[in-house]
């Protein structure tokens, strides 16, 4: 694939390559800048890549645009939905357009309405709907034609906690069915929900690539947390856990001890240097990285990857 895009003398893209894999989702993870919108739309075939090919669902995005549209769904960072037509009637142009008779698109629409919990507003204008409505119809749009691949461009963008679990639950159940999700998001708590594979992208290339385990793994220890009955032995519980080869700090809070270590090996260990030490604990917990953690450390890594461009 090796795709690179350029705007002006911007290099938006620098040499991406990489395989879907069917009915799988691949999160793209970024800040803003770093690539991910517009590897989306290339693959969407709504911009053309300065250099490099790519194939969507077996077709070249160039050569068979049309090819790939057919067998696409997209959803962009901003609803682009007909606010003069009522939401249903939104749905059934869509629907229409992508082939479908009469009885099939109105089938689907009334599917997706309620899918999209728009059943009550769909005889609505569109223009009359509150953003977060506009959006879950914009979504459900990219629904309708029962996708191979879906792209969803930060999707949850504007949506309610209720509306955006009601589409990971959407987005599990099309990829249950075989559809593969590109997603993009900024929400790390999006791609651990929902994600098989995340690619970081920093300044238009690849950084990181591989499961949220895979990803984890990379940044290493867990880390024990302990919280002392007495927060004035903060001193003694730090010098305990040197005595056993730890190597702790303080915690956010009074009171409280942390250090990196191997696992449940390590939380026993920590649980030996307190008693040995005479230190008294109420709580201790072993915690394994989070994304948010292995997305903090890479842009540590690598100085001005992540930053706004």
């Amino acid at each position: 694939m090796e795709l690179g895009r350029k705007f002006g003398a911007t290099q938006a893209l620098d040499g991406i390559s990489f395989q879907m894999e069917k009915g799988r989702v691949l999160c793209l993870l970024g800040h803003n800048g770093a690539g991910k919108s517009t590897l989306v739309s290339i693959l969407a075939t709504v911009l053309r890549p300065t250099n490099g090919r790519a194939r969507v669902a077996g077709f070249d995005v160039v050569r068979e645009a049309r090819d790939v549209r057919r067998r696409i769904g997209l959803t962009g960072q901003f609803a682009a939905v007909d606010e003069s037509l009522t939401g249903r009637a939104n749905l059934v142009l869509v629907a229409r357009l992508l082939g479908a008779g009469k009885r099939e698109a109105a089938a689907r629409t009334e599917q997706l309405l309620d899918m999209f919990a728009l059943t009550e507003a769909a005889d609505r204008a569109a223009g009359g709907y509150s953003g977060g409505m506009r959006r879950r119809l914009d979504l459900a749009s990219s629904f309708v034609g029962h996708p191979q691949v879906l792209f969803l461009d930060e999707p949850t963008t504007g949506l309610d906690p209720v509306s955006r679990n009601a589409l990971w639950d959407l987005v599990r159940q099309v990829v249950a069915a075989g559809t593969t999700v590109l997603l993009t998001t900024q929400y790390l708590e999006e791609a651990e929900q929902l994600a098989d594979r995340v690619m970081v992208l920093g300044r238009g290339r690849c950084i990181a690539d591989g499961s949220v385990a895979q990803l984890k793994e990379q940044l290493g220890d867990s880390t024990v947390r302990a919280t002392l009955a007495d927060p004035g032995a903060t001193a003694a519980a730090l010098t305990a856990l040197r005595t056993a080869g730890l190597d702790p700090c303080p915690g956010e809070s009074a009171g409280t001890v942390t250090a990196a270590v191997e696992g449940s090996i390590g939380l026993a260990a920590a649980v030996r240097a307190f008693d040995s030490a005479g230190v008294e604990i109420t709580g201790i917990s072993l915690s394994e990285p989070t994304l948010d953690d292995v997305y903090l450390a890479l842009a540590e890594q690598r100085t001005g990857a992540l930053v706004h461009s």
